[in-house]
């Protein structure tokens, strides 16, 4: 076991398995084959939206509160190595968490009710319109200031300072935002 849980692949690929038995364990009886392909978009939509919205608190609740208090010489340990690691999975995980959930609505016959917030659908169309301002702010505005703050692109010390400020500041209006998001995500009466 120790073998599989030393590798996030490995890990990754042992959790997909244990997925997939338990939907068999659970579905198989009962399984609706069109129902496969929507049900499988929207599990792969829901793992992507934990992985992003799970790395926006980190970087909110645990990275950004706690730089103040890290001694300078070990900082370029995070601006070199975590933070561009974590900001990789961060921008994909948006990206994959806003395609996924189009394909879900698409797959599922809503996407045009809820885009337009039809009766019955405003709810998670809000829900999705937020999530595609959140994705803008993380591609668009995050993104370009954590490349210059962090010296991934050269920039002066001025420029960095007012870069890590602005992708701050974003950050915290992407944390904002994921409160009424995930609310509408949840709590929108889908069929």
């Amino acid at each position: 076991m120790s073998k599989i849980l030393e590798n996030l692949h490995r890990t990754l690929l042992a959790g997909v398995i244990l997925a997939v038995i338990v939907f068999l364990i659970v579905n198989l009886q009962n399984f609706n084959g069109a129902a496969f392909w929507p049900t499988l978009v929207k599990w792969i939509h829901v793992w992507f939206g934990i992985l992003w919205i799970g790395l926006l608190y980190y970087f909110n609740f645990v990275q950004i509160p706690s730089m103040p208090k890290i001694p300078d010489e070990q900082k370029p340990a995070i601006g070199k190595v975590i933070a561009p690691t974590a900001l990789y999975y961060f921008r994909y995980a948006a990206l994959g968490t806003v395609v996924f959930g189009l394909l879900t609505a698409y797959l599922s016959d809503y996407l045009h009710q809820a885009m337009s917030f039809q009766e019955g659908w405003r709810t998670i169309g809000i829900g999705m319109w937020l999530a595609l301002i959140m994705a803008a702010n993380v591609w668009f505005l995050i993104w370009p200031n954590q490349k210059r703050a962090l010296g991934i692109v050269e920039a002066d010390a001025d420029t960095k300072k007012k870069s890590a400020r602005i992708a701050m500041l974003v950050s915290r209006t992407n944390t904002m935002l994921s409160i009424p998001m995930l609310y509408c995500m949840v709590f929108q009466k889908i069929g």
